[in-house]
């Protein structure tokens, strides 16, 4: 009796690219939803309106490519670059910051290289970066924690404040906006106090100001929920994560009152985020296990030497974006060997 083989393949992957990006979308709920909590409505205004955009941006172009619009949009990528650099972004950011940075991320940063796949950098990042360089007041007002000022915006306060650019009467920026810990050790060091100084201020916890530190906790714990999902693997966030505290470890050593500590500087910013979340994107990142170690040590040593001697507090979307174009190169040196070939043959 005869039985008829199917062609190829015959495995049925464990993860589709739909799949891995709504594992990921969950992942980051855990560190939204505590951003809201510390930040107000802002954080929520903005992820929405950056996923609008983005779907926008994406269907348009898809259109323009005579694709199938619905069957893209159904991969999910749209949505994650759009809550990702909404992430980055202030929570009060006009609208128009969200519409440029979300244009230049979808249709500048991946359909114009080709479109999911193909794009040699993270989309997210690109348009982050557009907005911080092109925009460095707006990317600057970063609201001040709930509770500490005294002052905070409801719901509809806070997207007639993103709509319009202006403040409800009454209220001025000074009075409801806060410098980042980045931002602020950068600005006292800068003014001669020591960091023993700066971190004895009342909003700073056990590493950082007490509301950067649990936002950070809970984008860990989704980090760690995809780590044990595989939808990642720990080359990446390990390396990068490891190589960002040593370095600093060894600075702080040196001279503890100029240099932050290594636990400064992983729960302050976008660090943990950027090492779970935005350096692991499968398509702009190495993708052999060797490459993927160094790809991720080049970013924890880039976002040291920038934060600390660079012209911007938080550096993670520069030292991502630096390290994309590097990672052509790190996986064609670090290519497994090929058992039955010789290493020359296939060079």
């Amino acid at each position: 009796m005869r039985f008829r083989t199917c062609t190829s393949p015959h495995l049925i992957p464990n993860h589709s690219v739909g799949g891995v990006m709504r594992q990921v979308l969950y992942a980051l709920i855990p560190g939204t939803l505590a951003m809201t909590w510390f930040f107000g409505w802002g954080v929520l205004v903005n992820v929405s309106l950056a996923i609008l955009f983005s779907v926008l941006f994406e269907a348009l172009m898809v259109a323009a490519r005579r694709r199938p619009v619905l069957e893209t949009l159904g991969d999910s990528s749209a949505i994650l670059a759009g809550w990702l650099f909404a992430l980055a972004i202030p929570p009060l950011a006009p609208v128009w910051v969200l519409l440029i940075g979300t244009a230049f991320a979808i249709v500048v940063a991946k359909h114009l290289y080709g479109g999911l796949g193909y794009n040699p950098f993270n989309p997210a990042m690109v348009g982050y970066v557009v907005v911080l360089v092109s925009f460095p007041r707006e990317l600057s007002l970063w609201p001040s924690p709930e509770g500490l000022t005294g002052a905070s915006l409801s719901f509809l306060q806070t997207l007639q404040t993103t709509l319009t650019g202006r403040l409800p009467d009454g209220m001025e920026w000074d009075a409801i906006t806060r410098a980042s810990p980045l931002d602020m050790m950068r600005e006292s060091l800068v003014s001669g106090q020591t960091v023993g100084e700066v971190t004895r201020s009342p909003v700073f916890g056990s590493f950082s100001q007490t509301e950067w530190e649990w936002a950070g906790n809970l984008f860990l714990l989704g980090g760690l929920w995809l780590l044990y999902r595989r939808v990642i693997t720990w080359h990446i966030p390990v390396s990068m994560l490891l190589t960002l505290a040593t370095v600093a470890g060894l600075f702080w050593v040196i001279d503890p009152d100029y240099f932050a500590s290594p636990a400064f500087h992983v729960f302050s910013g976008a660090a943990i985020i950027g090492a779970f979340f935005i350096a692991t994107d499968p398509v702009s990142a190495a993708t052999t296990p060797t490459g993927r170690i160094l790809f991720g040590a080049g970013i924890g040593l880039l976002i040291y030497v920038i934060r600390t001697w660079g012209g911007y507090p938080d550096a993670v979307a520069f030292a991502v974006l630096l390290m994309n174009m590097v990672a052509p190169t790190l996986d064609h040196y670090t290519r497994p060997r090929i058992f039955g070939h010789s290493p020359d043959r296939h060079g």
